[in-house]
């Protein structure tokens, strides 16, 4: 049997599932059209995601990853589509915007209770790449708008390693590590003496990130992941760590762009209504903004830059090293 196009995108289903509540209250609102459009193709976007995340997850959970193997390219490219369909959704909030708040005041007040904020799919991708519950803005109430089989999923997904959890791991195997001990004390000394005078608590923070045993809960990265991510960072330019390196700097992109976005939606919500509360009850542009401050799922992978010293002060690495971070590892 031939596929159509039609059928094989089921456009009958997609293109009859929009359903103004302003048409049913036989006042026509001609922007909730788009207002529905644009939140279901968000939503779209956000299954999307999800499945490359979870794709990554399922390979990282590998008890080994041969970072000289097809699998860790796979991951950064499934990453790097990920930040494109985010950069994506950015950018759809510009079309959102031709909608005034006139306009948006037509047909706001017959949505209630509805609102993105019962977005469980957003949620769930968060938990996925690693926001813990308790370091989430507005606790007490990011699931108490959602119906049980959603609330279920999102309890599902924070019980699962995160994308962030097997990051740690994968950087704590990297098998290079425990020839380094050395290297550490003399990377330290030289990071101490390119401090500015007002930057010398740094140095405390220093042996805080890279000396700790234990990873307290605060943090994402242990001290022995840290130091493998810096000194990914330090010297990408060795082939075996070009694709680490590559990993790592998807993670900053995921956030800068979930960031943007969520910045973005912050200021799209102050404009158009105000200080009015959201649909769903929420406090709008406020509940945004806590958001926005508190929800950087890798803030420690973009912390180990305050780290960072100047190409020609590295230490030089033994002939041995230098080898195995060549070709021939």
């Amino acid at each position: 049997m031939n596929v159509h196009y039609s059928d094989y995108l089921q456009l009958d289903k997609i293109l009859n599932a929009q359903h103004p509540e302003s048409e049913k209250h036989n006042a026509p609102a001609h922007d909730e059209m788009l207002f529905i459009i644009i939140h279901q193709a968000y939503e779209l976007w956000f299954k999307q995601i999800i499945y490359e995340v979870d794709s990554a997850v399922t390979i990282m959970k590998k008890p080994a990853l041969n970072d000289n193997s097809p699998e860790l390219q796979t991951i950064v490219h499934r990453l790097n589509r990920v930040t494109t369909i985010l950069k994506v959704l950015v950018h759809q909030i510009d079309i959102m915007e031709t909608m005034t708040p006139m306009d948006f005041l037509d047909f706001r007040d017959m949505l209630r209770p509805a609102s993105g904020f019962q977005s469980w799919q957003f949620k769930g991708l968060e938990a996925k790449l690693g926001l813990k519950y308790e370091h989430r803005h507005g606790q007490q109430y990011y699931i108490s708008q959602l119906r049980p089989a959603e609330v279920d999923i999102i309890k599902q997904a924070e019980q699962q390693q995160s994308l962030l959890e097997l990051v740690n791991d994968w950087l704590e195997r990297m098998p290079f590590a425990p020839d380094l001990n050395g290297f550490w004390n003399d990377y330290r000394s030289i990071y101490a003496a390119g401090l500015a005078e007002a930057e010398k608590n740094n140095l405390e923070y220093f042996d805080q990130v890279f000396n700790n045993k234990e990873k307290d809960g605060e943090r994402g990265l242990s001290a022995a992941a840290s130091k493998a991510a810096l000194f990914i960072m330090l010297y990408r330019g060795y082939p075996i760590l070009q694709l680490p390196f590559q990993l790592l700097n998807q993670l900053l992109e995921i956030d800068e762009q979930l960031s943007t976005w969520r910045y973005r939606h912050m200021n799209m919500v102050h404009r158009i209504i105000g200080t009015r509360i959201g649909t769903g009850g929420s406090t709008g542009k406020e509940y945004l903004k806590g958001a926005l401050d508190k929800h950087y799922i890798f803030k420690d992978v973009a912390l180990l830059t305050s780290f960072l010293i100047e190409r020609s002060k590295l230490p030089q690495l033994s002939s041995e090293m230098e080898k195995r971070l060549g070709f021939h590892s």
